[in-house]
């Protein structure tokens, strides 16, 4: 319920967060045995995936792009440039636009065939019933 909390609370409707982002929000991991077992967190989700309990698929995003993902909102990547011989610096806005790609493209996705989160899930917060 707690990760639920974080994912939920605050945030806009169809938001993309990704675990980096989690992460970073839970004090840069120092915080994640508050509210769960990351690697437990990541194992059960990587098990519902395989075995096709909920609805996934491989972005094939390329090396920048998921290297971007993977670090928290206000990282920098620095990136040797061969053919200018010098670091190019890549942080918060590359890694929004990045985003926004896997965003628009979920999106499209989604207007074809809903994504299926899964079975027996909670319902969303603001369908709670007093008593449960």
């Amino acid at each position: 319920m707690k990760i639920h909390d974080l994912l939920t609370q605050g945030r806009q409707p169809g938001e993309i967060i990704p675990l980096a982002t989690l992460t970073h929000e839970l004090n840069g991991g120092a915080d994640w045995p508050t509210i769960g077992d990351w690697e437990g967190v990541t194992t059960d989700l990587i098990q519902l995936v395989h075995t096709g309990r909920c609805d996934a698929l491989s972005l094939g995003l390329p090396e920048l792009p998921r290297a971007l993902l993977c670090t928290g909102p206000h990282s920098q990547l620095r990136v040797h440039n061969t053919a200018a011989d010098g670091l190019v610096t890549y942080g918060p806005a590359e890694r929004a636009a990045a985003l926004d790609k896997v965003s628009l493209f979920l999106t499209g996705i989604a207007t074809e065939r809903p994504f299926w989160p899964g079975d027996s899930l909670l319902p969303p917060l603001g369908r709670l019933t007093p008593g449960r």
